[in-house]
């Protein structure tokens, strides 16, 4: 990213909940395309969308881990109302968490499990899963240069 581009993305980020855009990276999920953050390193994970005040809604955050195993995901610091969607390997919806509330009450915040393994996890706004009316087994395409595991 140039210079003026990552200046520009830090003075908006706490303006417009993130720089999704800024990297071009999106998500297709019932046939409805998001743009995503990518959260691929365990620091990025940690942070994943806390402290934002809203989030638009064709924005999300995908959270790639290493291997495909059971996750849990808590709302510590998260100041909006999220779907949690947990997928597997082959990229398709696992198990989900809708409507999952903010949370301030730090570490006494509850977790919010995936209940199958999973190596993709997509955060959207709260609703989004029951707008798109999605069902175990839909499948999470990807755009360019989002990678698809090692």
């Amino acid at each position: 990213m140039s210079l003026p581009r990552l200046a520009l993305c830090l003075f908006l980020l706490p303006l417009s909940g993130g720089c999704a855009s800024a990297g071009g990276s999106w998500v297709e999920l019932g046939g409805t395309r998001y743009q995503v953050e990518l959260a691929q390193d365990d620091a990025s994970r940690a942070r994943g969308l806390m402290f934002r005040d809203r989030m638009d809604g064709d924005r999300g955050m995908l959270f790639i881990h290493d291997r495909q195993e059971p996750q849990a995901y808590w709302m510590k610091n998260t100041r909006i109302p999220l779907d949690i969607l947990y997928f597997d390997d082959g990229r398709r919806l696992v198990s989900q968490q809708r409507d999952v509330p903010p949370c301030s009450a730090g570490d006494a915040c509850p977790p919010y499990p995936s209940f199958r393994p999973a190596r993709y996890v997509l955060e959207l706004n709260a609703g989004q899963a029951e707008k798109l009316k999605l069902e175990d087994g839909t499948e999470l395409v990807f755009g360019p240069g989002i990678p698809k595991g090692k």
